[in-house]
């Protein structure tokens, strides 16, 4: 793994715990950093056909890896852009269900832009879905019912994330993520 890999493995694996379990936006995600069955993968190229091509290498390996609960395929080149994001996430989802993985894994999404489409850009709901880099997380679809399964109403964790989210502020979640991108010394363990 190159050093510049690294440190964004280790940038998205503070992100997952200084965001994400830290503020309970997903209260799955801390039994799976806690056990260290999320695996980490950076995208090797900006050429999208090729993040596409590591896209269903990560699926195969999921396949083969019951220990690995879950992947977050970080695409730090390519789809900078949000609405180039969205385009990949298109494709990205038609190509699993070609590929015969509808009903095995499901695409949550995640981007340093990320804006719902019913909120203006500095709403700081969007923070819900906003990463240091566009990331694509791979969930296994049988594990994601299990867990949802054993929540009490889970449908309220969107609305209770954007309340949450808007009584911080948008400058608060601002300033983490630039504090998480600005540490290039981040100590975390991801697993790889």
């Amino acid at each position: 793994m190159s050093q510049n890999h690294q440190t964004i493995t280790a940038q998205t694996g503070r992100w997952v715990n200084d965001v994400i379990v830290a503020h309970n936006f997903c209260p799955f995600a801390r039994r799976e950093v806690e056990q260290q069955t999320i695996h980490y993968e950076v995208a090797d190229s900006a050429d999208r056909a090729q993040q596409l091509a590591q896209l269903l290498q990560l699926c195969q390996q999921l396949d083969g890896s019951p220990s690995i609960a879950t992947t977050l395929f970080v695409i730090p080149e390519g789809v900078s852009n949000f609405d180039d994001f969205l385009d990949l996430v298109d494709v990205a989802e038609r190509l699993l269900e070609l590929e015969g993985y509808d009903g095995t894994y499901q695409l949550a999404t995640f981007h340093p832009d990320y804006q719902f489409a019913d909120s203006p850009a500095d709403d700081a709901a969007n923070y819900t879905n906003r990463a240091p880099y566009p990331t694509l997380h791979i969930l296994r679809e049988e594990g994601l019912s299990l867990a949802l399964a054993s929540y009490n109403k889970p449908e309220r964790i969107p609305e209770r994330n954007i309340d949450y989210a808007r009584a911080k502020g948008a400058d608060y979640f601002a300033a983490l993520l630039e504090n998480i991108k600005a540490d290039t010394s981040a100590n975390i363990r991801a697993k790889k």
